[in-house]
């Protein structure tokens, strides 16, 4: 059935297996690489902090480091999710990858706290930029019957990504108060990805088809000929398109209360797990491999938790399996947190559970809303939805500082903070249809 009014996507529209697969291999790469930026912050944010401000520096310097980050990432996500719908998918996704790339590599120079901010904020701008592009022009070449383990797959290279921040890390944690500067020059990697992106990804011709549609009614407009309705739609700026539309408005408003409960409540762990894990790995005096190895498994247990959602999606459908790890998120933030682990093998269980639920519930916001909205406004939508809760996101990164230091416990800022997966599970069974098997809408 076609959403709010618009035409389903007929199957045609499929780009052939090989497009398909250089797309999704681009994308891929970029997001994987967009997640060893992030969680390579989460892990160096101290020796940068003590290189750069002191050893004995407030904890606020590092939630400093990745409110920044967020923010840009924000900002640059809501702008390229614009452009995206104006420009193309695939230019922006190019020019999204070239920015974060090289500028990854000259924070890697940074002499000083507030140049290392500049810098890793425009960094941050073309991190935050590649997503919805990328996970745009996957989900329209993509099979309506296996989007859900597409999509999925996709996203999980962001946990890929993590994993490989860690064990770079770890390679290079032992050589020196510059290892910070070596694990960024490792993601300037990126800027070669342009290369293949330029040369051999295809545009998404759903878009393509849409930005024709768009031309012509324009061209219509300024003729002064009467415009029908889905002419007056393709004039209008994008956002304004959806906010007029009762519609298209609530389920942007409902997903924007899911996507603040997944990203707030998964900032708030996995910014300080490293911590937690590494500080009752000196209480039960293990050695210090077994921090790395725990949040390894966290990482592994994230892209675990993004292909199962995948999978469970397209058989059992998008809502209830949404729902079903928002329940799961909470719980194994209040196992993680508040039950005492006894061992280092039992705080290792806890966290792999709790790695799938909260690192692999994000995969449906590259799922569920690129499904609820029309092609001439999907990557506004989709970008807003990820991208403005990033702004909560930073606020709750600065408070998860301030609440360890009142508290003196990562575990009862953690949990104060993880609550919030709460918002989803109230929400989410209210968001909008279902979706599983469905064409996109046009």
């Amino acid at each position: 059935m076609a959403l709010s009014g618009v035409s389903a996507v007929p199957a045609r529209r499929h780009a052939g297996k090989r497009d398909q697969r250089v797309a999704f291999g681009a994308a891929f790469l970029g997001w994987m690489l967009d997640g060893f930026e992030t969680y390579a912050l989460v892990l160096i944010g101290s020796q940068v902090v003590a290189g750069l401000v002191g050893r004995d520096a407030s904890p606020l310097y590092f939630s400093g480091l990745l409110a920044v980050q967020l923010v840009a990432w924000a900002i640059g996500g809501l702008f390229a999710g614009v452009l995206t719908d104006y420009f193309g998918r695939k230019r922006v996704l190019t020019y999204s990858i070239l920015v974060y790339a090289a500028f990854t590599g000259l924070t890697a120079l940074s002499p000083n706290y507030w140049i290392f901010i500049v810098l890793r904020f425009v960094t941050g701008l073309g991190m935050g930029a590649e997503w919805g592009p990328g996970s745009a022009l996957v989900s329209e070449i993509w099979p309506d019957r296996s989007r859900g383990k597409g999509v999925a797959l996709l996203q999980s290279g962001f946990g890929v990504g993590f994993l490989l921040a860690t064990g770079v890390f770890w390679l290079l944690k032992d050589t020196g108060p510059n290892a910070w500067r070596y694990v960024l020059l490792v993601g300037a990697i990126p800027a070669l990805l342009v290369i293949l992106v330029r040369r051999h990804v295809k545009e998404s011709s759903l878009w393509l088809d849409t930005n024709d549609a768009r031309r012509q009614a324009h061209a219509r407009a300024g003729r002064g000929e009467a415009l029908a309705d889905r002419d007056r739609l393709l004039t209008r700026f994008t956002l304004w398109g959806i906010l007029a539309d009762p519609t298209l408005r609530r389920r942007l408003v409902r997903l924007l209360v899911m996507s603040s409960a997944s990203l707030i409540g998964w900032w708030a762990v996995s910014t300080w797990l490293p911590r937690f894990v590494g500080a009752a790995v000196t209480q039960h005096s293990a050695g210090p491999s077994a921090a790395t190895w725990i949040i390894l498994g966290y990482n592994f247990a994230g892209v675990v938790g993004w292909l199962a959602f995948g999978v469970v999606a397209d058989a059992v459908g998008r809502r209830w399996t949404i729902w079903a790890y928002f329940v799961g998120a909470l719980a194994t933030v209040w196992l993680l947190f508040a039950v005492p682990y006894g061992s280092i093998p039992i705080l290792g269980a806890f966290v792999l559970v709790n790695g799938f639920f909260t690192l692999g519930q994000m995969g449906w916001m590259a799922t569920y809303p690129i499904e609820l909205f029309p092609t001439y406004a999907r990557g506004t939508a989709i970008s807003v939805i990820f991208n403005l809760t990033r702004f909560l996101a930073a606020a709750f990164a600065l408070l998860s500082g301030y609440l360890v230091s009142v508290f003196g416990s990562i575990g009862i800022a953690g949990l104060i903070i993880g609550s919030v997966y709460v918002l989803g599970i109230a929400v989410t069974l209210i968001a909008g249809p279902e979706t599983k098997g469905t064409p996109l809408p046009a």
